[in-house]
């Protein structure tokens, strides 16, 4: 967790991060904890703050995870001709 964030980085509050991944707040913290999202205390008193490109970079990860497991279960799906021969399905035996 940085200690400054970089020049111009816009910080949210865990609530509005939150609200922004239908997640709770104490989920919010876990992922920046995690280092899944980039976020650091500031003020006095300290006060949980995570840079909201972080959270924009999060949701592209899960978006590309959500995608490669849907290819995964469609490849799991998938009948292949060519191992089982033209026009037969697998017995199961």
């Amino acid at each position: 967790m940085p200690d400054r964030p970089p020049n111009g980085a816009r910080l949210l509050a865990p609530s509005q991060v939150a609200e922004l991944l239908a997640v709770t707040v104490d989920e919010v913290v876990d992922l920046v904890h995690e280092g899944r999202l980039r976020g650091m205390r500031v003020g006095s008193p300290a006060r949980w703050r995570v840079e909201e490109d972080s959270v924009e970079a999060y949701l592209e990860d899960q978006a590309e995870e959500a995608r490669r497991m849907a290819l995964w279960r469609q490849s799991n799906a998938a009948s292949f001709p060519e191992l089982w021969g033209r026009g037969r399905a697998p017995t199961g035996e």
